[in-house]
């Protein structure tokens, strides 16, 4: 928060602890690579029944993978879905449903839409998505535990899925690359560069490169909008 202060000083900026302090709308809410961080819960169908696996210690530094039968109330959520329903292998973002129950409801009441941007897929068979990093390097899941991130790839399809059983409207679900080029980021990258020198203008390249180049972020981050069915169809997704 520090940080965030630091670098927006001079702009009218509140900061919120609690989801019940927002009373007015319309609202936007803005996750980037936020739901890839959100626990999930993983399912496995063996003999046509569903487990789901659990992480159990053994000793002091061994870790094995078991199953249990899984919940009711989770197969019951699962079913819904038709993005996972049909798969022999689920991961199912339990805790990250319960975040956007609040924020879908607020959008509901007073309009406006939530905004994901994170590496995912939406097109694929369910598959086993976890993975950790550490250094910007792949990493054991069972390895630097603490020191490394551990997430997985976000299941847009899924979370479209989500939305529109919550009465909410998706358009489209689109490429990072395909949704800053909409929203003008080559013009504007252009315009910075005619004011700056050499290295700084090579960075800036670079670093556009990153954000849009398909062996990067490009294709692998996707977006998704979702909205108040009033709301009028946003920029970057058309």
């Amino acid at each position: 928060r520090k940080v965030q202060r630091d670098n927006i000083s001079g702009r009218k900026v509140r900061w919120l602890t609690n989801s019940n302090t927002i009373k007015n709308g319309p609202v936007i809410f803005f996750g980037n690579e936020f739901f890839d961080a959100i626990p999930i819960k993983q399912f496995k169908k063996k003999n046509g029944l569903f487990y789901e696996k659990f992480l159990q210690k053994e000793g002091k530094h061994k870790i094995k993978i078991i199953l249990k039968k899984a919940l009711k109330t989770d197969l019951k959520q699962i079913k819904k879905y038709k993005a996972i329903n049909n798969s022999k292998f689920i991961e199912y973002p339990k805790k990250g449903f319960e975040e956007l129950n609040w924020i879908s409801k607020k959008i509901k009441k007073m309009g406006g839409g939530i905004l994901l941007i994170d590496y995912g897929y939406h097109r694929h068979e369910n598959k086993n998505t976890l993975q950790s990093i550490k250094s910007h390097k792949k990493n054991n899941v069972f390895d630097n535990v603490g020191q490394a991130d551990i997430t997985s790839l976000v299941n847009f399809g899924l979370l479209k899925n989500y939305f529109t059983q919550n009465k909410m409207k998706v358009n489209k679900i689109v490429s990072q690359s395909f949704f800053l080029k909409k929203l003008g980021i080559l013009n504007r990258a252009e315009i910075l560069a005619n004011k700056m020198s050499f290295k700084d203008k090579s960075d800036l390249y670079l670093r556009l490169q990153r954000l849009l180049d398909a062996r990067y972020m490009g294709e692998l981050f996707k977006v998704i909008f979702a909205y108040k069915n009033k709301t009028k169809m946003p920029l970057g997704f058309i």
